[in-house]
């Protein structure tokens, strides 16, 4: 598909951003999806964070990290870099001298991505396909829209000039419109109930025999049509109340979805923020109810036990890479709503040591304590015994870096996964020595309600995004 953003040749040196802006009064939810799915690119990420939203579109540079290499793309050019040891080391160096001044960077991580210091990974089954355990392109085009501006910046006047154009003609862009697309909703009853219920007690077996304290079990839904991921990113963020909200359409992933929280928060001063969530109850029932479940998340022994150890988690790890005395526990064993439910929160915060960057942070908190386990090794380990196949982008991170330091990374959970043809859901509970195998099978019901209702299937003709 020949494209606006995908056509024009890469600068001979290195690549400078010009920017415009207008004013005006924006839905920027609506007004970001709608953009996504104008096709202005083949490839484009969306990212929400805070009261703005980001669209990134085209790709001017990008790197991609495998088990054995990296590879980078600028224009035609392509560079393979093989590699020994940390693939985090791999993305960390490669970024650190990409041919673009003032850039920003979106990408995202697998489950397995292998990690610095010897971090928990999940190689390859035999015959499984190599797909990337990382991701990240720099744009040819970025938007960051909020309730009253556009601020765009590219690498020509041109397509400044159309994108603002477009954006002020896109039917998405006015406050009072309506979402649009009919929902496709998916029954989250599968048949592999009794399969996880089973998976559930062998883990709480492991668990009481010592071997690890917590483990995040998982189970997948199929989605058996083709998603229109605009449309559902708009439908399911009216209903929902993430951390972050994302869309990825990159070469051989995509997905959108809502996540409940941050793995890490990095700014250009090094401060370091992470907010585990852990204890889970449905929301969204009626006041009563949501009242009930609301105490009984906050007085329940498992809940707070699996909240507590994960709050104790990240701050060993923060410990590892920040400032002595500077790792503090904030909002501890709050109640965050996220759409269908409900879960404890708390903010895990520190600065950087000197001579650590942004990729030392999510090194030491990647994967999320909440998405595997404690200790992670073990954790890991019995998710690889325990679950079919390889995670992927689930329970990985969906991220936002720029040249300066900072970086947003959201954990990819309350998602809608399509790749090679294939759409699904995903979820999982956290086992204790406490759980029961129907309740965690319940709340991982819960926590699909938070997507499986708002599903948009794509048109006859097929929208890519």
């Amino acid at each position: 598909m020949t494209t606006l953003l995908d056509t024009a040749p890469p600068p001979s040196e290195p690549a400078v951003y010009r920017t415009r802006s207008t004013r005006g009064r924006f839905d920027p939810a609506a007004l970001a999806t709608t953009l996504a799915a104008a096709g202005l690119a083949e490839h484009c990420v969306l990212y929400e964070r805070g009261d703005d939203w980001w669209y990134a579109a085209g790709v001017l540079c990008a790197v991609s990290v495998h088990h054995d290499r990296a590879v980078v793309r600028y224009g035609d050019q392509r560079i393979e870099h093989p590699y020994t040891g940390s693939p985090l080391r791999a993305l960390a160096e490669l970024t650190a001298d990409l041919p673009v001044m003032d850039w920003h960077g979106y990408g995202w991580l697998a489950f397995e991505f292998a990690q610095a210091h010897e971090r928990p990974v999940a190689l390859p089954r035999p015959g499984a396909d190599p797909a990337p355990l990382a991701q990240l392109v720099v744009p040819r085009v970025e938007a960051r829209i909020s309730t009253t501006s556009i601020d765009v910046r590219a690498v020509d006047d041109r397509t400044l000039d159309r994108v603002l154009d477009i954006a002020a003609r896109l039917p998405g862009a006015s406050c009072d419109r309506p979402p649009a697309g009919r929902r496709t909703p998916v029954d989250v009853h599968t048949p592999d109930g009794d399969a996880y219920r089973s998976a559930v007690a062998r883990a709480v077996e492991r668990i009481e025999a010592g071997h690890l304290a917590k483990v995040i079990l998982s189970r997948r839904v199929p989605v058996p049509f083709e998603v229109d991921l605009a449309r559902t990113c708009l439908h399911g963020r009216r209903a929902n109340t993430p951390a972050r909200t994302f869309l990825l359409d990159l070469p051989g992933m995509r997905a959108t979805g809502f996540s409940p929280e941050t793995v890490a928060e990095v700014d250009a001063d090094g401060f370091v923020r992470t907010q585990p969530l852990a204890g889970t109850r449905a929301l969204g029932l009626g006041g009563d109810r949501d009242r009930i479940n609301r105490g009984e998340l906050c007085t329940d022994p498992k809940e707070l036990y699996e909240h507590a150890i994960s709050v104790r988690a990240s701050d060993a790890e923060l410990r590892t890479v920040c400032q002595p005395d500077s790792v503090a526990v904030r909002d501890f064993m709050s109640v965050r709503a996220r759409g269908s439910v409900q879960h404890l929160g708390s903010h895990v915060e520190g600065r950087l040591r000197g001579g650590a960057s942004c990729w030392d942070a999510i090194g030491v908190l990647f994967p999320a304590v909440t998405a595997s386990g404690i200790p992670k090794a073990a954790a890991c380990r019995e998710i690889a015994d325990l679950e079919p196949g390889a995670r992927g982008l689930y329970a990985g991170a969906v991220f936002q870096v720029g040249h300066d330091g900072t970086l947003d990374a959201a954990l990819a959970l309350r998602a809608v996964f399509t790749q090679d043809g294939r759409s699904w859901l995903r979820a999982g509970a956290g086992v204790v020595a406490g759980s029961r195998p129907d309740r965690e099978y319940t709340e991982t019901c819960e926590k699909l309600a938070s997507i499986a209702p708002y599903l948009v299937a794509a048109d006859a003709g097929g929208v890519r995004a």
